[in-house]
């Protein structure tokens, strides 16, 4: 992930993304999300807390 924000060439790869990679592009650089994910990833939160389903 690059930390200049400005860069143009960095955020290219989002004109090309369809509306759930962009949410996921936009998820990621969450710093609450990132302290959750360990939790969700181990069973003991939930992700629907982040309104994120998965199809199955």
């Amino acid at each position: 992930m690059t930390k200049d924000w400005q860069d143009e060439a960095a955020y290219k790869h989002f004109d090309s993304l369809d509306l759930s990679g962009l949410a996921w592009e936009c998820l990621r650089r969450n710093s609450d999300y990132r302290a959750y994910y360990p939790q969700m990833r181990d069973g003991l939160k939930s992700p629907a807390a982040w309104g994120l389903r998965f199809p199955g």
